[in-house]
């Protein structure tokens, strides 16, 4: 795992440089009905790495495990992303995924087939979650540079 846990520093490292051109202002630009403003989007990422972070060290505790879901839009509205400062929000995210990627470079291989059972989603394996949060990971990074 060592090199998803690479990766994902790598992603973080070049949309920080790019995040950190952004004005406050840009980041709160509304981009239609209905959707995140780039503070809101990234406020996202952030309730994810925070979330992912708990199951990627729980999960190596219990097998199977189970974990509920969150409900990202409640979240990203109690959390009021929209006011808060654009580079405080890039500088937390750029930590928590920091973290992340320790936990998940540290999974020893006999867990990674830990079978996990998240909210209404179907069982997955402990690594599957791990890639598939770099994968949404980067789903997103492509809303933000859009």
């Amino acid at each position: 795992m060592i090199d998803l846990a690479k990766a994902l520093r790598e992603e973080v490292a070049q949309a920080a440089a790019r995040f950190k051109q952004l004005s406050d202002a840009q980041a709160s630009a509304d981009r239609g009905s209905g959707k995140w403003v780039k503070k809101e989007i990234l406020g996202h990422l952030i309730d994810s790495a925070a979330n992912n972070h708990q199951r990627f060290v729980r999960a190596q505790f219990a097998n199977p495990f189970v974990w509920p879901g969150y409900e990202q839009t409640s979240w990203v509205a109690l959390h009021r992303y929209r006011e808060r400062s654009w580079l405080a929000l890039v500088d937390l995210w750029v930590a928590l995924n920091g973290h992340v990627a320790a936990v998940i470079e540290s999974v020893p291989a006999d867990k990674l087939s830990t079978r996990c059972m998240i909210g209404e989603h179907e069982p997955e394996s402990l690594e599957w979650w791990m890639r598939d949060y770099l994968r949404h990971f980067k789903h997103h990074l492509a809303q933000l540079a859009a």
